[in-house]
């Protein structure tokens, strides 16, 4: 662009030479001074605009950047340290976290939603959004493992001892097929025989799970918060929730079983960045690095601290 303004500038200087060729030598210096002028406001036009970008960009930095971190409702409580701790180091980004079922989450990106960095609790919906080509490459990594827990109040009197007896349960708070912790609760009931073999495990209703068990009252919850809340608020005698969703709850718990990863397999959580179009290369910047925090020791150690398992590969 510099270039081509100067050439500009330079053919319509000569051509007011040719003119003022038939003029006065006053006239001549004139003509020379007015465009040796315009030749000196080009260039200062030209390096203004090869620096505008370099502006713009700094100036986004030092005003600071958002991400939108999508997570597993039942990473909340500790990714509110996770992110204080970085912003220890990065007060000039703020996250704000949207946290609910894996499902929703993906669903919700897959539809358009601003995502920066996803962070599941199951790897069904991570491989899913990878086939969507919304993964930025490279950037996917396992973080931590967890364990499903059959929990009541301590106050509660209860038969139940596990899954093995939760038909003995007046009622029961069980997430749907889609939340991972409802789909890790069938696939254990599938090994204990108390649901036969599928496919996908997931797709059993909440319905088929009662009939499995006697004809049990269950309730039907959209996340795993919302079912140690039905639990913990009385509603539900027993429930299956995360052994990391039990903490800060020790007094108000008790954990019945604590489900053999032989009956669920592993729940592990992987985190990436997500492909945003209309994410800025500071934001992208910024995304790329919280992922890297998240698996940094300095992380691991919140995770541990809040019942995680953080021996993954």
């Amino acid at each position: 662009m510099k270039k081509k303004m100067l050439s500009m500038l330079l053919v319509t200087a000569m051509t007011a030479s040719l003119f003022c060729g038939c003029g006065s030598k006053a006239d001549d210096a004139s003509a020379k001074s007015e465009t040796a002028e315009a030749v000196s406001e080009a260039e200062e036009a030209a390096e203004e605009e090869t620096a505008e970008p370099e502006k713009e960009a700094e100036t986004e930095a030092e005003d600071g950047v958002e991400l939108q971190v999508f997570i597993a409702a039942s990473l909340n409580t500790v990714m509110q340290e996770v992110a204080a701790a970085y912003n220890e180091e990065h007060p000039e980004v703020t996250i704000t976290y949207n946290a609910d079922s894996s499902g929703k989450l993906l669903t919700q990106i897959e539809e358009g939603f601003a995502c920066d960095v996803f962070f599941s609790a199951a790897q069904k919906q991570m491989n899913a959004l990878e086939e969507d080509g919304l993964v930025v490459d490279g950037s996917r990594a396992n973080v931590v493992n967890n364990q499903v827990v059959v929990i009541k109040r301590k106050d509660t009197e209860s038969a139940v001892k596990g899954l093995e007896t939760l038909k003995d349960a007046s009622s029961i708070a069980l997430a749907d097929g889609s939340v991972p912790v409802g789909k890790y609760t069938r696939q254990a009931l599938v090994a204990l025989g108390i649901l036969p073999e599928a496919e996908d495990v997931s797709l059993y209703t909440t319905a088929e799970v009662s009939e499995a068990l006697g004809g049990v009252e269950i309730s039907e919850q959209g996340n795993v918060s919302q079912v140690l809340t039905a639990v913990v608020e009385g509603s539900c005698e027993v429930g299956t929730t995360y052994y990391s969703d039990t903490y800060g709850y020790e007094d108000d718990l008790d954990i019945l079983e604590t489900v053999s990863y032989d009956l669920t397999g592993n729940v592990i959580y992987p985190v990436c960045q997500v492909v945003n179009a209309e994410a800025s290369d500071a934001q992208k910047a910024a995304a790329a690095d919280f992922v890297k925090f998240i698996t940094s020791d300095t992380a691991k150690a919140l995770f541990d601290a809040y019942y995680f398992d953080t021996n993954v590969e």
